[in-house]
């Protein structure tokens, strides 16, 4: 039976929605952060270096992942652009919003319907007060940003399980708008199929000029695929709308999880930020350095003693800074007297009339080479060496000992020690920090001025504890060495020795006559720290006799004891 040409240009107008619909499929986002080529190379990276990252992944994928039918790329013919599931395509998200320096969401409307859970969770993020803190550590730092999705994971479970039932609903709108643009292309392949039909010759049996719909079994196809369009297209809108129901339900929880997860990521990298200026790390530093090598540091610093001293480091290396704020190079100081030496710019008015006189001239010159002119004497700070700065850190059992707050004299002492060591770096000097205890037990460990620095020789020395009693004479024999090579091979002078320690102990009549002398030659000082012992610095104790300078330390949770260190030396 044919049908009526009002019919069929019925059928012809019906037809051409769905082929408009069909031609012009938006593309729909399974990312909700709009990225570029060198984010996405940054990410897959970074992805790859991260263990933690794929495992992290690797779960999510197990317990959230769906099966979501073919794509809208393979549904027309074209292989997917994006092979990951849903939960890395949340991870991959979380991390480009906290690398980003200035991340964009795509609108809802942009998304492929199974990612808006994925959308709604990103958005919560990025939106929370707490996430513009946490950017301040992570944006333009892919590690930074790894870590800060990793602190999330916990809170990504929760979300990712909150929303269980929105997703599944988010998947069958997806399923079902597939079914959809099927459903159009098959109205677009009848009218094809009905143009490409030899027509009759009857006019009345609905041929027309443009040829749309010959002959009344075509008509039948092309009803038959409207049909079926306008169901799949009904059905759409209805899973559409019952996933977004869904969404609207969880939301509330989302943004609050969201919150608790950027606010513990944002604690997380400030701590880890923290420790890292505290162990001397600068953010250059940290840039240049691989992703595995940072994630082994980072680790190591935030177990075991070194993340107990963390704090107390920071605060050695802020109160060292402002001591050398403080210091003035070169500053006379109050004149109080007359002493002996041979610095030349403190020689007082009648020694200088000597050289005005050629027979006192040789007199002149012999006192100077023995330092025995007159000069003005100053009180205030001394001028500052030029040789090695060498630390002396006692590790004898005592050392242990803990002091108010829970600090070890131990932590005490190598704060100190670490704080002396960028000192020197500061002012163009080697660094030596030699660890002992008993006769037979030492260790040194040397930092040039030439090499850069190595945070992991850092640790190494600040980790390494020896045990036993306690000897002064081996390392002080070693520091004494030590300076005695570098005027040797770069004829500088004026080196300084730390001693830090909390015992005292005997040293020989014939050692002291060679440290005397030894001292007299290099013209270095040494500067002693009695750490929770003031007997140990009493006026006649060994130390005593051996330091230029002397103090005791009881409160350890006071770094500004050791003050005067970082001005004089």
């Amino acid at each position: 039976m044919g049908e009526t040409p009002s019919t069929l240009d019925e059928l012809a107008r019906r037809a051409g929605k769905w082929l408009s619909l069909s031609a012009a499929a938006p593309e729909r986002h399974t990312a909700a952060v709009v990225a570029d080529r060198f984010d996405r190379i940054t990410w897959r990276d970074t992805y790859e270096q991260s263990a933690a990252l794929r495992e992290l992944a690797e779960e999510l994928n197990g317990r959230y992942a769906h099966a979501y039918g073919r794509s809208h790329e393979e549904a027309h013919g074209r292989p997917s652009a994006r092979p990951y599931d849903h939960t890395t395509d949340l991870l991959t998200d979380a991390f480009l919003a906290a690398y980003k320096v200035n991340p964009r969401l795509r609108e809802r409307a942009e998304m492929d319907p199974s990612r808006l859970v994925n959308h709604q969770v990103v958005t919560s993020l990025v939106e929370s007060p707490e996430f513009a803190e946490l950017r301040r550590e992570t944006a333009g730092d892919p590690y930074a940003a790894a870590m800060a999705v990793l602190a999330q994971a916990a809170a990504l479970r929760r979300m990712l399980e909150r929303s269980r039932n929105a997703q599944a609903k988010a998947e069958q709108a997806r399923k079902t708008r597939q079914d959809a643009e099927r459903a159009a292309t098959a109205v677009a392949e009848a009218l094809q199929q009905a143009a490409d039909e030899p027509g009759e010759s009857n006019e009345s049996d609905g041929a027309d000029e443009t040829g749309a719909v010959q002959t009344p079994d075509a008509a039948d196809a092309v009803q038959q695929a409207i049909e079926a369009a306008e169901a799949s297209e009904d059905a759409a809108r209805e899973a559409a709308q019952s996933a977004a129901q869904a969404l609207t339900a969880v939301a509330p929880g989302i943004r609050v999880a969201a919150r608790a997860a950027a606010a513990t990521a944002a604690e997380g990298a400030r701590s880890e930020a923290a420790l890292m200026r505290a162990w001397g790390v600068g953010p250059g530093e940290l840039e240049r350095m691989p992703f595995d090598r940072r994630a082994r540091l980072a680790e190591r610093l935030r177990t075991g003693r070194l993340a107990e001293w963390a704090e107390l480091i920071g605060r050695f290396r802020q109160m060292a800074d402002g001591e050398r704020a403080r210091k003035v190079e070169g500053a006379p100081g109050e004149l109080v007297g007359v002493t002996l030496g041979n610095d030349l710019s403190r020689v007082i008015p009648s020694e200088l009339a000597n050289l005005g006189l050629p027979a006192l001239r040789a007199v002149f010159a012999a006192r100077y080479a023995a330092g025995e002119l007159m000069l003005y004497d100053s009180q205030g700070e001394q001028r500052t060496g030029r040789g090695a700065i060498i630390a002396c850190v006692d590790t004898s059992h005592s050392m242990y000992e803990a002091g108010p707050g829970g600090i070890t004299r131990e932590a005490w002492a190598k704060a100190c020690a670490l704080a002396l060591l960028d000192q020197a770096r500061h002012a163009g000097r080697d660094f030596v920090g030699i660890l002992f205890s008993a006769a037979d037990r030492l260790k040194v460990f040397r930092f040039p001025a030439d090499r850069p620095a190595d945070v992991a020789q850092d640790l190494d020395f600040a980790e390494t504890f020896l045990g036993g009693g306690t000897s002064y004479q081996r390392p002080l024999s070693a520091a004494g060495a030590l300076l005695e090579e570098e005027f040797n091979d770069a004829a500088r002078m004026r080196g300084d020795i730390v001693m830090l320690t909390d015992d005292d102990c005997g040293v020989t009549e014939e050692w002291m006559r060679g440290w005397n002398e030894a001292k007299h030659r290099l013209g270095f000082r040494v500067f002693g720290v009695a750490i929770g012992a003031p007997r140990v610095a009493e006026a006649d104790s060994v130390l005593d006799a051996l330091c230029d300078n002397l103090r005791a330390v009881e409160d350890l949770t006071d770094v500004h004891a050791a003050a005067d260190l970082f001005r004089v030396i």
